[in-house]
C-alpha cells in the first residue's frame, strides 16, 4: 500500500471515522483538509439507486450553481455569421463555424462547452466520435442547441453545469473551488442535490440517494448525509 504523505495523514486525521456530515459541515471541513498549492476543485459524487442502462431510469439535467463554478469556462459558439456578434458580446471565447468544424475534425477540443443552433447540428453529426466521448456534443435538453445563443453563453459562463448519471449509477459534478467560503460551497451543493431530487425517475425503486461524498482535488472524501432538504 502506498505510504500516506504527512499532509494526507493530517487531512485524514481531521475526519471522524464512520461519521456522516451535513452539507454545511462537509463544506467547512473540505476547506480544512485541502492542502494543494493551487485552488483545488470541489466535487460531489452522488450514488443513486437507479439502473442507468434502462432509459426510464436515466438521470441527467442541468443546474445553475448560485455561486458559479469558480472555473473560467471556455465556450465555443458554432454559429452562422448572423449570430457571431451576439455570441461574442455574450462572452464566447471562440466564435465561428467551418474553421472550428475543421479544427475539431483534426482532433482539437480545447473547450469546456460547445453551444450551437439547430441549423448547424447536422454538421456536428460526423464529429460525434470526437465530441461524444469528451461530453462536448451540444444537446437541446441541456440548452446548448438553441436560437438564443447569448442567453446560453451567459448561463454557462455564470455557472450552469450539466450532469448525468454514469454507468455505475453515480453523478459526478464540480461544485466550486476550495477558495470559496463554506457557505458558497454548501449553497452550490444544495442546489445540485435539490435538482437531483426533482429528477427522481418514477421507475426507480427503493432508496434513491444511496450515498453522497464531497472531495477536492487530492483530498480524502467526506461522507455527506443523504437526507436532502
Amino acid at each position: 500500500m502506498a505510504r500516506l504523505t504527512k499532509k494526507r495523514k493530517e487531512a485524514v486525521a481531521k475526519l471522524e471515522k464512520d461519521k456522516v456530515y451535513s452539507v454545511q459541515e462537509a463544506s467547512a471541513l473540505i476547506k480544512e483538509i485541502t492542502n494543494t498549492k493551487f485552488d483545488a476543485s470541489v466535487d460531489l459524487a452522488v450514488r443513486l439507486g437507479v439502473d442507468p442502462r434502462k432509459a426510464n431510469q436515466m438521470v441527467r439535467g442541468v443546474v445553475s450553481l448560485p455561486h458559479g463554478t469558480g472555473k473560467d469556462v471556455k465556450v465555443l459558439a458554432l454559429v452562422t455569421p448572423d449570430k457571431e456578434a451576439e455570441a461574442k458580446e455574450a462572452g464566447a471565447d471562440y466564435v465561428g463555424l467551418q474553421e472550428y468544424l475543421d479544427k475539431i475534425k483534426g482532433g482539437w477540443t480545447d473547450v469546456d462547452v460547445i453551444i450551437t443552433m439547430p441549423s448547424v447540428m447536422g454538421k456536428l453529426g460526423p464529429l460525434g466520435r470526437v465530441l461524444g466521448p469528451r461530453g462536448l456534443m451540444p444537446n437541446p435538453k441541456t440548452g446548448t442547441v438553441t436560437m438564443d445563443i447569448a442567453k446560453a453563453v451567459t448561463e454557462v459562463k455564470a455557472g450552469k453545469i450539466d450532469f448525468k448519471v454514469d454507468k455505475t449509477g453515480i453523478v459526478h459534478a464540480a461544485i466550486g473551488k476550495a477558495s470559496f467560503s463554506a457557505d458558497k460551497i454548501a449553497g452550490n451543493a444544495n442546489e445540485l442535490l435539490t435538482t437531483l431530487m426533482k429528477l427522481k425517475p418514477t421507475a426507480a425503486k427503493g432508496v434513491y440517494v444511496k450515498s453522497i461524498y464531497m472531495s477536492s482535488t487530492m483530498s480524502p472524501s467526506i461522507a455527506v448525509d443523504t437526507k436532502i432538504g
